[in-house]
């Protein structure tokens, strides 16, 4: 952890940092979280008998439309051009556990953790959001990069231990 935090100018104020002398590279970032609930609900997820409707398919969309709107939402965040946004979800009924992944791509002169992360982030709350009625016990957690690839800092793979 020797690196300088880039968000703050010389008196300690937030900045946006500048990137406009940064390299364009080709960026990819995996974030991944999960939900857990009562092994009931998923197997309702899975049956596709949740009133809402297709819990996993809305899911998508949202942590999709939530990778776009990262910069709305974390202020320092710049805006990119996305180039790609995919979410997995890999249930475990046995379980009652949903591992989300979200993988963000971009070309560009600065990261796309931010945008997987958020991605992961709303995947889950959408099903939170769309459960609720039938279980107040979820709970919404472990939400990490998992991978980073391009730009100055190179590529990150988190430790199977961490």
């Amino acid at each position: 952890m020797s690196e300088k935090l880039t968000h703050f100018d010389a008196e300690g104020k937030a900045i946006m940092v500048d990137v406009g002398n940064k390299r364009t590279t080709r960026r990819r970032a995996l974030a991944c979280g999960e939900i857990r609930m009562q092994p009931a609900t998923l197997k309702r997820i899975m049956d596709r008998n949740i009133e809402k409707g297709d819990v996993f398919g809305i899911a998508r969309i949202a942590g999709i439309m939530a990778a776009k709107q990262t910069s709305n939402l974390i202020p320092l965040c710049h805006p990119l051009a996305l180039t790609s946004v995919e979410l997995g979800f890999n249930p475990s009924i046995d379980t009652g556990c949903v591992e989300i992944s979200a993988t963000a791509k971009v070309n560009g002169q600065t990261g796309i953790e931010m945008e997987a992360l958020t991605a992961v982030s709303v995947a889950a709350l959408t099903i939170y959001d769309m459960c609720k009625a039938v279980d107040k016990l979820m709970v919404i957690g472990a939400i990490r990069l998992q991978e980073k690839s391009g730009g100055k800092s190179g590529d990150f793979i988190r430790p199977q231990d961490a």
